[in-house]
């Protein structure tokens, strides 16, 4: 009877080690398409990412860069301070987007342009994307804007 039970234990601990294994594989599987890396421009001119990755890059749109095309095409450059990509995104741009404000960009690095599908703009005077603010940091870059109002 004691060797049934030890036997009866170790199965339902094996069939549960078993399911778990599958279902943290089913859902490492089913996530991948859904993740995106931050970059930030120096991380992109030192190291190109393949096209078919999508992406996300973050820092300060150039100022004089941002011109309309035809149609909805717009074309930009984004910088962290230390390096600038190109960039450009065919659709209706965020109101905030803007010369000099923060931005976050979704899509791909193809031929050395930035192609986005998707844009962010920050929403009020005081807000940027904490992967924006943090890659500004490493560049020598950001400044923070309540040290300036609380003159330190």
């Amino acid at each position: 009877m004691k060797g049934l039970k030890k036997k009866r234990r170790i199965q339902v601990i094996l069939v549960a080690v078993v399911a778990l294994v599958i279902s943290t594989g089913m859902i490492g599987y089913a996530l991948r398409d859904g993740i995106n890396y931050f970059k930030s421009p120096s991380e992109i001119v030192a190291e190109t990412p393949p096209a078919s990755q999508v992406l996300r890059v973050g820092g300060l749109v150039e100022a004089g860069s941002l011109m309309r095309g035809q149609g909805e095409a717009i074309t930009f450059r984004i910088t962290d301070g230390g390096a600038t990509i190109d960039a450009s995104f065919t659709g209706v741009l965020p109101d905030l987007f803007k010369e000099g404000q923060g931005t976050v960009a979704t899509g791909s690095y193809v031929d050395g342009v930035f192609l986005a599908t998707e844009i962010l703009a920050k929403h009020d005077e005081n807000y940027m994307p904490k992967e924006v603010v943090d890659a500004l940091k490493e560049q020598g870059v950001y400044q923070d804007p309540d040290a300036a109002e609380n003159g330190s």
